[in-house]
C-alpha cells in the first residue's frame, strides 16, 4: 500500500468517499435494474420468473466490465471516485473480477455486508471487507483534486 495516498497526509483523496460510494451504489442499482428491464422483452418476458437471478447476473457483468474499463462503475464515475489496487494501479480484469466476486459474496451474506459498511465508515482509508482483503481503496479521482 506504499503507492496509495496516505489518509493522514493526503486526506483529500479520501474525503467523503464513503458517502460517495453509497451514492454511486444507488446509481449502479438503478442502472442495473434498468438494464434488466430492457433485457426482459428479449426473454419473451419469461425473465419475470427469474428476475432476481437476472439482476444478479447482469449486475455482476456490469460491475466487472465497468471496473475493468476505467476502475470505476458508472455510478462511481458520476460520484468522482475510482478504485485502485494496493499498488495504486487501476483495476484490470482480474482485479475487477475479484472485487465483484467479493462484493457479491458480501451482499449475499448480510452480516458480511454490515461489517463491510462499518469498516468503510470507521477506517482511515474507508475500505470495505473486500477492499481490505485485496488491499484496494476507493479514492476521489485525481483529476478533480488538481488546481
Amino acid at each position: 500500500m506504499h503507492n496509495l495516498p496516505d489518509p493522514y497526509h493526503q486526506p483529500q483523496f479520501y474525503a467523503s468517499v464513503p458517502a460517495k460510494r453509497f451514492f454511486a451504489w444507488v446509481i449502479d442499482i438503478v442502472l442495473t435494474f434498468a438494464l434488466c428491464l430492457m433485457i426482459l422483452p428479449f426473454t419473451a418476458f419469461t425473465g419475470i420468473f427469474f428476475f432476481p437471478a437476472l439482476l444478479l447476473i447482469v449486475g455482476f457483468c456490469y460491475r466487472v466490465v465497468t471496473l475493468a474499463n476505467g476502475s470505476a462503475t458508472l455510478g462511481m464515475r458520476f460520484a468522482a471516485i475510482e478504485l485502485r489496487t494496493a499498488d495504486g494501479e487501476r483495476f484490470d480484469l482480474g482485479a475487477a473480477l475479484m472485487h465483484t466476486l467479493g462484493y457479491t459474496v458480501s451482499f449475499a451474506i448480510p452480516i458480511l455486508q454490515v461489517a463491510s459498511v462499518v469498516m468503510m465508515l470507521t477506517g482511515a482509508r474507508g475500505q470495505g471487507l473486500t477492499d481490505s482483503f485485496m488491499g484496494s481503496v476507493a479514492l476521489n479521482r485525481r483529476a478533480l483534486l488538481r488546481g
